[in-house]
């Protein structure tokens, strides 16, 4: 398993959403080069990087901010938020992004997606879906979270595989900043229906034993680093056992 230290930023601060609502943000003062030092020094090699501010607004995306923690980390970077365009995804792989998440734009555009798994490669693109229970199915949300397609998790999994998809971000928006642990059910379910996928965990993770627990092919950690319940060592310790 891939353990990906989640780092969030707006206006240059690291911070923490709570189910992705900006009113229930929370600001750490740690800047973030001390946070990715941190990770990196505790042994992480991989970093999950969400833009919230340019999510808001692509004018502001924190571009050189990005492009620095790239540089001066030399971790492999996952970065997403906002992503809208193929010059968005364009911009960040030339500046050093490894991976680039893409979120509402796959649920509106399936052309313009599945060009990007086709121009960049399927290593190069990460499409997040990010769902919510409705019934019996899991739908998928967009616009931050703000909206519910119609579209279900399966469905958006089913179509974009046979155009070479092989990273998911899968986050259960109802667990998203609450450490009230993983939907387990959610990640078995689905890497048992779509085994060829590579499922990053994110939603929930509060203790160790999540981690251990879990059976996807990587996991997002944010909340529970910042909040000190476990640090990146032990987490990586206990998955590497």
């Amino acid at each position: 398993m891939i353990l990906y230290p989640a780092l969030d930023l707006f206006e240059g601060n690291c911070v923490r959403l709570v189910q992705g609502d900006f009113d229930k943000k929370r600001v750490y003062k740690t800047s973030p080069m001390e946070v990715v030092n941190l990770y990196k020094d505790d042994g992480a090699e991989w970093l999950h990087l969400v833009d919230l501010e340019g999510a808001r607004n692509p004018k502001k995306r924190q571009v050189e901010l990005i492009s620095d923690i790239i540089r001066q980390s030399n971790l492999s970077v996952q970065v997403g938020g906002g992503i809208r365009s193929f010059e968005d995804v364009e911009k960040l792989l030339d500046i050093g992004a490894s991976r680039v998440v893409v979120g509402s734009l796959a649920v509106k555009d399936f052309v313009a997606t599945s060009k990007l798994l086709s121009v960049f490669g399927a290593e190069k693109i990460c499409l997040a879906a990010d769902v919510t229970r409705y019934g019996d199915e899991y739908r998928i949300a967009t616009s931050g979270w703000k909206k519910i397609s119609n579209l279900t998790l399966q469905e958006y999994l089913k179509k974009y595989l046979r155009h070479g998809l092989r990273h998911t971000l899968c986050t259960d928006i109802s667990r998203d900043g609450t450490m009230k642990g993983c939907n387990f059910d959610l990640y078995r379910n689905y890497q048992n229906l779509f085994p060829n996928l590579h499922f990053q965990a994110s939603g929930g993770i509060s203790s160790i034993n999540d981690l251990i627990n879990l059976k996807t092919s990587g996991a997002i950690i944010g909340k529970a680093l910042y909040e000190g319940v476990f640090s990146m060592k032990q987490a990586l310790g206990a998955v590497q056992c």
